[in-house]
This record gives structure tokens, sequence and C-alpha cells, in this order.
């Protein structure tokens, strides 16, 4: 393990300062002064040359199942069964591109939407049907992608399901093409927006990227008696970013040593929504239910709407807020997510565009008013119960550091947790149903979206701290006031935004169940440069 004394502050990041997500950001990609020449697209797609908004938006399939089979966690009880294949196919992205060639779960891109009720469990038989070799780059020097290892490999997490170890999808139990898992969701949790993708180690990065994801929808009893939009008003949308060459096929850039092709980080201009380009929805002009997913690698998403009007927040990752949260901005870190509920009374006969400025996204085109004006629908004024855990509930804190590393000789670039390699002893073993603090003490210049396996957790606050001195030292001193969560983050949680320079407390209660899982920054090139540890919860 590299002494953390040793640590450099960001050398790295000298490199990548011009690419850092900003809202300002007007670039339409990867900063070019920072991607080595073979990273550069020589015959690029143009998304800023196409027409907009010529395509509708497609809405995934919701599954059915093929039939019933026994629930592990209850004998003598039949649970549905679901058998969802991983199949290469072509896809069009905007009527002017050439089909694309992507990833798939069941044909669908994104893949079809599992729709299930708390306490009612379910299974799925993940089959990876997908060609023997890859068609985006390895890189065989990273953790966990051995040259001797099978270039196609797959696991599926649940993101933000509360699952047996087994089944949540670690990183190491990856399967080849041919093979299949089995895997339970009890779904003993509250109705929330999760999603699902790829999490086989060292080419998760890649696997998602190629369009393994989709969205999970747990709902319930007290989430239906608030009568929210549903049905054709309520619409799932999954953002993702990718880069195209002119020919409509997907390129994956990489750096100048092809020994070690790894970028840290990956930005594409051509931004997506349910795998199109610029689609249109057409819209009632009455209350829809937005239901946001970022799937995206690295992007940050600052999501407004073109009329201005604000954007009625009412959930988060882990389900509703205690009560609706106005919005101009809502920001979405990778695999964040969003609930939200938008009026389109006051656009009828009007175009508004859900924009992530530059960036136009999705265009709503509102139909006229047939009858007499109405006024606007009223959000309840609360949503759900959401009881703060006290800080003095906790049995333990750990404090826990971000890094980045340039290597001695090498200058290759290094992202861990707590200083600490993947394989690397645990040393996070927190009891089941216990409740913990985890002070995470960002010390690097990127804005790490950290997510846990397992467990739903709540914001406590937000610390700057002296950083420099933290590096140089091995003291702290903390230099502001203590920040609590906006209320758009005073939810439940399962990723959570660390910031540069700050310490971002979160309390957790490891309830579920015991067993291996994990912890890791979600911008998916970090993940796979070892910023991602195991934890194990114990009895």
């Amino acid at each position: 393990m590299i002494d953390r004394r040793r640590f450099l502050y960001t050398t790295a990041g000298a490199l990548l300062a011009s690419c850092r997500r900003r809202p300002e950001r007007t670039d339409a990609g990867l900063c070019e002064a920072s991607v080595p020449v073979t990273a550069r697209r020589l015959d690029p797609l143009h998304p800023d040359a196409l027409a907009r908004f010529v395509d509708p938006l497609p809405i995934p399939p919701v599954l059915k199942p093929d039939g019933t089979r026994a629930d592990p966690g209850a004998p003598g009880r039949e649970i549905p069964y679901y058998r969802v294949p991983m199949r290469e196919v072509s896809v069009a992205v905007h009527r002017d591109v050439p089909p694309t060639r992507v990833w798939t779960y069941a044909g669908s891109f994104p893949g079809p939407t599992f729709e299930t009720r708390a306490g009612r469990g379910l299974l799925v038989e993940w089959a990876n049907e997908l060609p023997g070799r890859h068609f985006l780059p390895i890189d065989h020097s990273l953790c966990g992608a051995d040259a001797d290892r099978a270039e196609v490999r797959t696991v599926v997490h649940v993101h933000g399901a509360r699952v047996p170890s087994e089944s949540d999808g670690y990183p190491e139990d990856w399967y080849t093409p041919g093979r299949s898992a089995l895997c339970h969701y009890p779904n003993e949790q509250e109705a929330a927006t999760l999603w699902y993708h790829d999490h086989a180690m060292g080419i998760e990065r890649l696997n998602q990227y190629a369009g393994l994801f989709g969205m999970f929808l747990v709902r319930d009893d007290v989430e239906d008696a608030l009568r929210l939009p549903a049905g054709a008003y309520e619409v799932p949308l999954m953002l993702s970013d990718r880069l195209l060459d002119a020919q409509g096929q997907l390129v994956y850039p990489v750096s100048d040593d092809p020994k070690a092709p790894w970028v840290p980080e990956l930005y594409g201009d051509a931004l997506l929504v349910n795998g199109k380009l610029y689609p249109y929805l057409q819209v009632e002009p009455r209350a829809y239910r937005l239901r946001i997913v970022n799937a995206s690698n690295t992007r940050v998403y600052y999501l407004s709407l073109s009329s201005g009007q604000a954007i009625e927040q009412i959930g988060s990752d882990q389900g509703l807020l205690a009560a609706p949260a106005p919005q101009p901005i809502v920001t979405l870190a990778p695999a964040e997510r969003a609930d939200v509920v938008v009026d389109f009374t006051e656009a009828a006969g009007q175009e508004v565009v859900l924009q992530n400025k530059p960036f136009q996204l999705l265009q709503f085109r509102v139909a006229p008013l047939r009858t007499a004006a109405r006024a606007k629908t009223a959000l309840p004024a609360s949503l759900r119960s959401v009881p703060r855990t006290p800080a003095a509930a906790a049995v333990k804190t750990r404090f826990l550091t971000l890094n980045e590393y340039e290597v001695p000789k090498t200058h290759a670039m290094l992202m861990l947790l707590n200083a600490a390699r993947w394989h690397d002893p645990v040393t996070e073993r927190p009891a089941l149903g216990s409740v913990e603090i985890w002070e995470l003490a960002n010390l690097t210049e990127d804005t790490h979206p950290i997510h846990l396996h397992m467990v739903r957790f709540q914001v406590l606050e937000r610390q700057a701290f002296d950083a420099d001195r933290y590096n140089s030292h091995g003291t702290m001193k903390v230099t502001g006031d203590p920040v609590p969560p906006a209320p758009e983050e005073a939810g439940w949680k399962d990723t959570v935004r660390a910031e540069p320079g700050f310490i971002t407390r979160i309390i957790v209660r490891f309830e579920g169940y015991k067993g291996r899982y994990l912890w890791h920054c979600h911008i998916l090139e970090h993940a796979a440069n070892e910023m991602m540890r195991p934890f194990e919860v114990v009895a």
C-alpha cells in the first residue's frame, strides 16, 4: 500500500483541471487539452449538427414474469420469476444516425423496467448471452481485469436494493457468456426509484457504457395513497452521455499508453434520454411525474426547464421526501435519482425543454387546453414520514479519506478509499442493526458520488477542512461551520456527493442482512482504478 504521508494532493488534477464537472461548463465533451491524441475521434459524430426533437421519447417496456418459483425466504410460497438475457443489438439513437451497436438487457436500451411492490419478493435469472469478445478497450492493468480472464464478464447489481449478499452483484462474482446467475430480491423496503446495472470487476465502466442498465421501481401503499401522477403520466427518464463516431458507433477514449489505456473521466457530447438523442414527448397540460436516473459514467447533470418554472422534487435515491422541495435546478451526480413532478398546465400549447445547459435533453410538446382554464394540480404538503436518525444513536464514527495519488516512477494515477487497495484486509465491519457515522474526508479536487451497497442513510452535514494541511501533516483543521443538507438531500439516500475540501458526514443503520458488500465512488472510471472497497456486516 502507498503510504498516505506520500499522498500528492491531486497531482493528476492539473491534467484534468479544465475537465472537472462545473455548472458553467460549455464544451461539448472531453476537454481536448486533457485527451491524448490516441483518444481523439478522427471521424466523430457532431451532435450539434443534427436535427433536434425529431424522434419520440422511447419508454422502456415493463417486464412481465416468466412464471413463479419457490421463495427462498419463505418455504411454501411462490414468487414471480424473470429470466433476463443480456444481448448485443443495434439501436437507433437518432433518426439521422446509423444504428449503434449496444449491449442490452432483454434487447432494450435502456433495459426494461421492473415494477414491484414493497414486501413482495422476486427472482431474476440474469443470463449472459453476449458475444465472447468485448468491443470496447479493456485495460488489463486494472484490478480484476487481467489479460488471462475472459473478456466478457458480467454481474448485475440492483442499485439501492436491500438484498442478501449473494444476490447483491459483488464485483468478483462475475460470469461469462453461456452462464447465468439466479438472484433473490426480497424488496423489504419502502417505495423508491432503484436501478440495475453491470458491476463486473475491472470492466463495469465498459459494460455500463455499452448499455447494461435499466430501471427498477418499488411501490407501496403509502405512495399509492398520495395519488401522484401515474400510468401514462409517470415517465421514466434514464440519462446517459456517449461519444459516437460518424458511423454511429460508440467510442470509448483511451490514454496514449497501450499497456494502460484507462482514462480518469469520460464526458460524452451525445446526451441521451432513454437511449435517444434530442427526443420529444407529447404531454397534456397537466402534472407529470418524472423518475430520473443519472446512468452516466462521469457526468453530473444540472437539470432545469427552459420555461423557468421550478421542478417539484418529491423524492431522492431511497424514496419520497418528507415534503415537496421546489428546485430551479436539480443536481444529479452519477447514480443519483430524482423523483420530480412538473405541471405543464401553464405551458399549454407551448414547447418546454428539459436542459442541462448548454445541452438540450428532451422537448415536451404541451397540448393546448381543450377545456376552460384550470388551476395547477397541488401536491400534498406532506409526502412521507422521514424520521431523522440522531447522531447520538451511532455506536461508532469512522473517519475515511478519499484519495488520489501519483505512483512513483510510473507517474500513473491511483484513486483509493481510505488509502487502501481493493484486496487489502476489510477494515469496515459494522454489526447488523447497528448505527454508524461515516465521515468522508475528500482530499481530492473531484466531487465523488459515494455509494454504499445494501443500506440507506441520511446526510448529517458537510464541513470544510484544510485538505493541504491534512495532506502535509496528517492533522485535521476544520475551516467552517457544519452545513446541514438541503431539503432535496434530507430524505433517505444511498449515494452522496462528497465535495472536495469537505468532510461529508452520513449516518447509516446497517439493517438488512449479514455478509460481504462494498462501497465505492460511482464515477465508474474512478471505481475501476480501485476507488472501491469491501465492507462486511457481521452479527
